[in-house]
């Protein structure tokens, strides 16, 4: 088996897009509220993953790692502005409003903080574990805002983006994982796909009863 192989075995059974949420998200079973609510948490992600980027470039004793981090921050910052900012137009569209992390938004965005400290093949882990599924997610979430929920395309350019460019972040990833530790790289990829499913069982939790 490859190290792709082994961070996709990993995941089986926690891939994101099976979480009864996305499953909603998909057949447009969310209400405004909920994707409000959602926006306003994945927004503390958003901020902190340019700095969870930069963390591993400035710690990292692999060329492979520190270029592939790089890349991929360059595009957080600037690809084709800041990612931040590409987040706001959807805010905007949801109507949500800035809050506090939830618990399990709070322990995955301290996931990504303090990965960098532990390892750098810990870090690139708890990328991967996103990176390889994000293109699929994001083409989903934009579809799925267009067609059940009256985006407009300006108001799902995030997503769009990200459809596109998450591809090449996952190539980048896989190859700089070949460069580090595999055991200490999965248990990242471990840490990453738990903390993912707990944010979207909080954000089923939430949801406003029918």
């Amino acid at each position: 088996m490859t190290l792709a192989d082994d961070i996709n075995s990993a995941l089986i059974g926690r891939q994101l897009l099976s979480h009864p949420f996305y499953q909603r998200w998909e057949r447009g079973e969310l209400d405004e509220g909920e994707l409000a609510a959602y926006g306003a948490q994945y927004a503390h992600f958003e901020r902190q993953l340019p700095h969870t980027l930069e963390a591993i470039a400035q710690s990292s004793s692999s060329a492979p790692v520190r270029d592939a981090v790089v890349a991929n921050l360059d595009d957080e910052l600037g690809t084709p502005c800041a990612h931040v900012e590409l987040l706001g137009t959807f805010l905007a569209a949801v109507n949500a409003v800035e809050a506090d992390p939830d618990p399990a938004t709070a322990a995955l965005v301290l996931l990504y903080a303090t990965a960098p400290a532990r390892s750098e093949a810990f870090a690139l882990g708890v990328i991967a574990a996103y990176e390889l599924q994000a293109a699929e997610i994001a083409a989903t979430k934009g579809e799925g805002l267009r067609r059940f929920y009256g985006l407009t395309s300006d108001e799902t350019v995030f997503w769009d983006v990200h459809a596109t460019m998450e591809g090449d972040h996952a190539d980048w990833v896989l190859s700089a994982a070949e460069a580090v530790q595999a055991d200490e790289l999965l248990a990242g990829v471990a840490a990453s796909r738990d903390a993912w499913w707990a944010f979207l069982d909080e954000r089923d939790a939430a949801a406003v009863p029918a």
